[in-house]
């Protein structure tokens, strides 16, 4: 498997690309492996800066580019799927590239992307490798003199200049192995044979056959540069690493008529079409949403509901409960195509269980009415149950997948937790949930009512372990199957909390489990007494 997070190492990219962790963590591999400090720029190599999601460096940079013509640069697909839906084609927000400068911070020209057009997706029947490559438009024309296309392939074992700012060592939380001088480094092509991780027509492996010089991570996109009638022209980009240390790149020249096409105008791609992802809560590894009970009032504290087990720190134990206990943790709430609408901070743990249900309300630093006056989408929580045959909307950070209550269970076990009438998911081609959708809401037909929480799904097979749920009968049989999808249900929150946006585990009709309330029914932190005995017993 190759070492960085890419969409070979990533069986779903919506997010995270520029071979980092947009949102998730990355692995990240040596430098411009055995390259050096570029002496001079290139004109038309160029570094991707977008604003959103933010690389984890200071220069903002996150992927190589090239300019083929004044208002159009080359790159890898998987870079330009920094859009938050993953779309192939389509307009983005904040992005940038700084072109002709051998420094990512200063000097050369500096443009805005107003489009972008990917050759694949991982989704796309004709495959993804070999095809991982995007065009993208800039607003307004640069001076760069361009890098032209080169004729034909490069023969096994001929040379070829790579460059880019990738990663000089391996700790992504060192400002010190984020060069902002570019790299270079001269190599050659391998036969395709000598790159194990390589899978399809379109991949070249370039490097020396040690590995030791190679691209690195943060690499993406940057060229494999050949000499063509005195002159630079770009034979491929950067698509991911080969486990032998070497990397694969996809090979441009068998896609310049689709490059021509667009540039010329001739064979434009249309946009997509963009789910509306509205008042979705990226929460780096999970996924939230604003949620209010009937009892809230628009100067309440606005409270983020997620998954139990997708809080930070120690989980709940079984039978038990997390309350009241301090946060930090940054909330991004998504406009309509996904893209940040306004961000909050949640300052509060106000409850956590995996016990009879898997959720988590934090209390966010601003109000109702305030993150509505920025245009955050906030939805109600329902105080009815959800039943079989009920109709839900996965509300995830990169789209809206449409799913079926097709069983509610009496339990649901999963690494020593019980769920109590669990929603299990219909099968359906449009509603396969997957790693990282932890949290995010069931909504009812009206888009506005959260009806549910997604928490899990089977990956492998195996009964009640990690990962792995299995459903118990209520004459104790137990079932599993690999790739079903589960929920959980929300409908008993409303009855368990209070004005201002406070917990009362002792309110008539609360049944959550966890601790005991305090003994002036505020719930709003146990006493000291109680924090001395240990958690409760199980209420339920």
């Amino acid at each position: 498997m190759r070492k960085w997070i890419s969409p070979r190492a990533a069986a779903v990219l919506t997010t995270g690309v520029a071979l980092t962790a947009a949102v998730t963590a990355a692995q990240p591999a040596e430098a411009i492996v055995g390259g050096t400090e570029s002496t001079h720029a290139y004109s038309f190599m160029g570094s991707f800066q977008p604003a959103y999601p933010m690389p984890p460096r200071s220069d903002g940079h996150g992927c190589g580019v090239e300019v083929l013509a004044p208002q159009w640069v080359l790159t890898a697909s998987h870079c330009a799927g920094r859009n938050p839906t993953g779309a192939k084609a389509g307009v983005p927000r904040g992005w940038k590239v700084r072109v002709g400068s051998l420094d990512t911070t200063s000097g050369g020209e500096v443009a805005e992307v107003d489009h972008y057009y990917r050759l694949a997706t991982p989704n796309d029947e004709g495959g993804f490798w070999g095809r991982d490559m995007a065009l993208m438009h800039l607003r307004t024309p640069v001076r760069a003199e361009p890098v032209r296309i080169a004729s034909t392939t490069p023969a096994d074992n001929s040379s070829v200049r790579i460059m880019g700012w990738g990663m000089t060592c391996d700790d992504n939380t060192d400002p010190a192995c984020y060069p902002t001088r570019l790299r270079e480094a001269d190599t050659v092509v391998q036969p395709i044979s000598k790159c194990p991780s390589y899978t399809n027509v379109g991949e070249m492996c370039v490097g020396s056959a040690d590995g030791r010089i190679a691209a690195s991570n943060m690499d993406s996109g940057g060229p494999a540069l050949v000499r063509e009638g005195g002159k630079w022209a770009v034979a491929g980009v950067v698509s991911g690493p080969d486990e032998s240390g070497k990397t694969l790149y996809t090979d441009v020249t068998r896609h310049a008529d689709w490059i021509k096409g667009i540039i010329s105008g001739t064979h434009v791609p249309p946009d997509d079409k963009i789910p509306n992802v509205e008042g979705a809560a990226d929460l780096g590894d999970c996924v939230g949403s604003v949620v209010r009970a009937p009892s809230s009032r628009p100067q309440d504290p606005a409270l983020l509901l997620t998954n139990g087990h997708c809080v930070q720190g120690n989980r709940p134990a079984p039978g038990a409960a997390l309350v009241d206990q301090p946060a930090d943790r940054k909330v991004t709430i998504a406009d309509r195509q996904g893209y940040p609408q306004t961000t909050a901070h949640a300052k509060r743990l106000v409850y956590a269980t995996m016990t009879g249900t898997d959720v988590a309300l934090y209390r966010l630093d601003q109000s109702y009415a305030q993150l509505q006056a920025e245009g955050a989408k906030v939805f109600r929580l329902t105080s009815t149950p959800v039943r079989a045959g009920d109709s839900l909307t996965m509300a995830y950070t990169g789209g809206r997948f449409k799913c079926t209550a097709g069983a509610v269970l009496p339990h649901l076990r999963e690494g020593g937790y019980q769920q109590d009438h669990s929603i299990r998911y219909a099968t359906s081609k449009g509603c396969t949930p997957y790693y990282g959708f932890s949290g995010s809401a069931l909504l009812a037909p009206d888009g506005s009512t959260v009806v549910g929480i997604h928490n899990t799904h089977n990956d492998a097979g195996e009964k009640c372990t990690d990962n792995n749920p299995c459903e118990v009968g209520s004459d104790g049989t137990v079932t599993a199957v690999q790739g079903r999808g589960y929920g959980q249900q929300v409908s008993m929150i409303p009855s368990c909390l209070t004005e201002g946006s406070k917990l009362d585990l002792s309110h008539r009709g609360c049944t959550l489990s966890g601790a005991a309330p305090r003994s002036d029914h505020h719930g709003d932190a146990p006493s000291e007494e109680e924090q001395r005995s240990g958690p409760p017993a199980h209420r339920r």
